[in-house]
């Protein structure tokens, strides 16, 4: 048996010598270059130049006009100022798909906040299309009412038509590119909307056509600064920090270890504080008993 195990040893040593050189020279070989990557296929035409540059930061400018839905000249700034925040939804009310989706989501998830139009917060909707009449944009600010179930929204969503002139101006100043497709005789665009401060600042992009409640909610609070919401909304959002990559609010560890001391330290301090009092009137409890007498 020790001689079989020999011979397995010295089999096993002989045939690592034999390797070793091949290893060697495998190792000084030239590494292979990794191949190209695949060139990704050309856009169609129907999508090329159109997409979102986000310009957040940046200011919109406020002096465009365009009719409202009841057929009346408007000016942006109207609807800015004060603590509200706003949202703006570009698109047209002639889309074959694409827009109602998008209205649709943010109904679905206006639906569930317990914010309201025209009280925390305003919606402008703009069609793109500059031929649209202010009969269809009233036809849709009417059915999207009715689907939201709240009329006193009314007077906070407001849907708009307009020029080519202003309608580009204030498509460009957000970064929403568009274009029209002769042969489909429809826009192409892409699917976002654009939260606002209450000074007509950008604040964030929401892409899709699905928006989470949580998200809607804590891009509002935090467009209008805090000035909207509740504490535990204020609460939230220094815990969460908006992630361009998932299109939502994802924990800040950090800050929640931050909030976490804090209220650590106050909730010792609480603590601490209660025992010293319950301390000092069990001395001067202790001292009448001692000396019930008045003092002179």
């Amino acid at each position: 048996m020790q001689r079989v195990h020999a011979y397995a040893i010295a089999g096993l040593a002989a045939a690592l010598s034999a390797a070793a050189p091949l290893a060697v020279r495998a190792a000084d070989a030239p590494a292979a270059s990794p191949s190209p990557s695949p060139t990704p296929p050309p856009l169609p035409d129907e999508l090329e130049g159109v997409g979102i540059e986000e310009k957040s930061g940046e200011q919109t400018p406020l002096d465009l006009r365009f009719t409202d839905s009841a057929g009346k000249p408007v000016v942006l700034e109207q609807y800015f100022g004060g603590d509200r925040p706003v949202i703006l939804n570009l698109g047209y009310y002639g889309c074959p798909m694409l827009c109602g989706l998008i209205l649709n989501g943010m109904l679905d998830s206006l639906k569930d906040i317990d914010m309201l139009p025209g009280e925390d917060f305003e919606i402008i909707t703009v069609s793109i299309d500059p031929a649209e009449s202010t009969s269809l944009a009233r036809l849709k600010k009417q059915n999207y009412l009715k689907a939201y179930g709240k009329p006193a929204a009314a007077r906070g969503w407001h849907f708009l038509t307009g020029d080519e002139r202003n309608i580009r101006a204030l498509a460009d100043a957000v970064g929403f590119k568009y274009k029209w497709i002769e042969r489909r005789k429809e826009f192409s665009h892409s699917a976002a909307l654009i939260v606002l401060t209450p000074e007509g600042k950008i604040s964030r992009y929401l892409y899709g056509v699905q928006f989470p409640r949580k998200t809607l909610r804590l891009s509002l609070v935090e467009a209008s600064e805090g000035k909207i919401g509740s504490t535990f909304d204020r609460i939230t959002l220094y815990c969460f920090h908006y992630d361009p990559a998932e299109g939502t609010y994802t924990l800040a560890a950090q800050n929640v270890m931050r909030l976490g001391a804090v209220t650590t330290v106050l909730a010792l301090g609480s603590v601490l504080g209660v025992a010293f009092l319950r301390e000092r009137r069990q001395r001067r409890r202790s001292d009448y008993e001692d000396d019930p007498a008045p003092r002179p």
